[in-house]
């Protein structure tokens, strides 16, 4: 398995302004409807983050009552999670989230924010959903929120798409769509300059999901627009997928 993603793309400096940049996603308008359906699936069992980062989600979640493991390749990322209030209810395990293994079952593992395209090949990815698999108790929920790839917004013969543009930041997605590789490129200005974060990964349709599930004994649930449960149509943005292991 290639160096993993934490170790090159979630390291000290990027971990030092992770929460900053992404303020819009620590919102309680954003964290909240998020932890609302995974509590709820989780029950009176464990819940498992593969991707825990810095706890967006695990914190609040655990708040809720909800006993929380997490997996997280970033030493830098977990160091951040560990500062923070509420952290020591969090017992967390430094590893790729594909093949890291920790002890237990658990009601509910979840991915989210795309982190499931940190895994650059298909094989991970596959890998991903039987680690997944393995940790669930017989009828537990694995739950994944992804957007969907843009790839309606690009003109043919073009492979970038633009994700936000303002005075202070920049960012775009470079696609392949013969690997389905993926390069997010975040640029931040200021004071010292203009500041770069590139993140590499690898996209996957819901249906390439749907089937990697299959292949680890999971059957789709439901599949939403968000975490509000719309519907989930041709033009959505984004999906959150739930799996049963039955």
């Amino acid at each position: 398995m290639q160096e993993h993603y934490g170790a090159r793309f979630f390291g000290e400096r990027e971990a030092a302004v992770y929460d900053d940049q992404l303020a819009d996603m620590f919102d309680e308008a954003v964290v909240g409807p998020a932890v609302a359906m995974l509590a709820d699936l989780a029950g009176q069992g464990a819940a498992l983050e593969m991707g825990i980062g810095t706890g967006r989600i695990a914190l609040p979640l655990a708040a809720r009552g909800v006993r929380v493991h997490g997996i997280d390749a970033s030493e830098a990322m977990v160091a951040r999670l560990r500062g923070k209030s509420g952290a020591e209810a969090i017992d967390v395990t430094l590893g790729d989230f594909a093949s890291t293994r920790v002890d237990g079952r658990f009601s509910l593992v979840y991915l989210v924010f795309n982190t499931i395209f940190n895994l650059i090949t298909q094989d991970e990815q596959v890998a991903c959903f039987q680690n997944a698999a393995a940790h669930l108790e017989i009828g537990g929920s694995f739950v994944v929120e992804l957007t969907v790839p843009d790839l309606q917004a690009i003109p043919p013969g073009q492979n970038i798409a633009v994700i936000a543009v303002d005075a202070r930041a920049m960012s775009f997605d470079v696609y392949d769509v013969v690997t389905q590789r993926l390069t997010s490129h975040h640029f931040v200005i200021g004071d010292g300059g203009m500041q770069s974060y590139p993140v590499e990964g690898r996209y996957a349709w819901p249906a390439e999901l749907d089937l990697m599930a299959r292949l680890a004994g999971l059957t789709l649930r439901g599949r939403w627009g968000g975490w509000k449960q719309e519907p989930f149509t041709s033009l959505s943005r984004s999906h959150v997928s739930v799996y049963e292991k039955s």
